[in-house]
């Protein structure tokens, strides 16, 4: 079994490329940390550097496990901090994985009210798209997740936020297409689209809306909408995203609701049976309340 020291060694090697650097973030003697990574490579029978004179630089193993070593240091310092609390003093941590919603502005008010009362709770927050969130959901890197329904799958449970995102266009503001209040979901098929990528997975298939992508001509996808907002600016296609979420002020932009509506409500998603924090549970009810309360 690997030691979580080993472990930390090795990330800060990864951090650092430099043994030098790395052995004087960790206090210890160069010869010692080399040493020491020398000994996991033999452990795990893989070489996790490629040693230059002055460089390091991971080998494919190595990249692999520095991901995985953060996920292993993470869980164990997110157990220790559970079994840290006290009720009289709740703290510990509470991960969100959250994908792109405008529901956010609605946990961040129920979490403002939680830090209110636990101050010495600490909330990490992590942005994906469905699948990103739905695997460290199951790796139990992250304790809720925040996304789009319907996603039913039987090892989760869903909490309706009793809120809903809408779609529409994406568009170039000099396009033609920008001097219409809303666009016909029939439009789409004759247009050079941008999906997102979970369109492809099974998480938003258009289906639900009574349309076809098997025949839209999609000349891109894109995980956050960030990065596609660059290709619409550019003309490569119009992008089918959640309003709210582009800034289009001052860029050649501008965002135009489909009609009819596609909607999509939203959840709180967590793992079925899942043994919560006490953090985690005092802040699961909260929001339970509050959305019986109707805040």
């Amino acid at each position: 079994m690997i030691e979580t020291r080993l472990l930390q060694y090795f990330l800060a090697a990864a951090r650092e490329l430099n043994i030098t650097r790395a052995a004087e973030s960790l206090y210890i003697a160069q010869p010692t940390l080399s040493r020491q990574l020398m000994e996991l490579e033999q452990q795990l029978g893989k070489q996790l550097f490629i040693r230059g004179k002055r460089k390091l630089t991971l080998t494919e193993e190595g990249e692999f496990l520095r991901g995985r070593a953060q996920e292993i240091l993470d869980l164990i310092d997110n157990t220790e901090a559970a079994f840290r609390t006290e009720e009289t003093n709740l703290s510990g941590h509470i991960t969100i994985g959250c994908g792109e919603t405008i529901a956010m502005d609605k946990i961040t008010n129920i979490l403002a009210d939680f830090h209110h009362k636990y101050p010495d709770v600490k909330f990490h927050t992590y942005s994906g798209d469905a699948d990103s969130i739905l695997d460290r959901l199951d790796k139990g890197l992250v304790d809720i997740g925040l996304l789009l329904g319907p996603i039913r799958q039987e090892k989760y449970d869903y909490l309706n936020l009793h809120q809903k995102d809408v779609f529409g266009l994406l568009m170039p503001e000099d396009c033609k297409l920008a001097c219409q209040e809303s666009i016909n979901i029939d439009q789409l098929k004759s247009l050079p689209m941008i999906l997102a990528e979970q369109t492809f997975s099974g998480h938003q298939e258009l289906e639900w809306f009574g349309a076809d992508y098997s025949v839209m001509n999609v000349v891109a996808t894109y995980s956050l909408i960030y990065n596609a907002t660059f290709l619409v600016e550019r003309g490569i296609g119009y992008a089918l995203c959640l309003d709210k979420l582009v800034n289009t002020q001052g860029r050649n932009l501008t965002f135009r609701p489909i009609v009819p509506e596609l909607s999509v409500d939203l959840y709180i998603v967590t793992k079925k049976y899942q043994t919560f924090s006490p953090a985690a549970k005092i802040f699961l009810q909260m929001v339970q309340e509050k959305l019986e309360k109707g805040i």
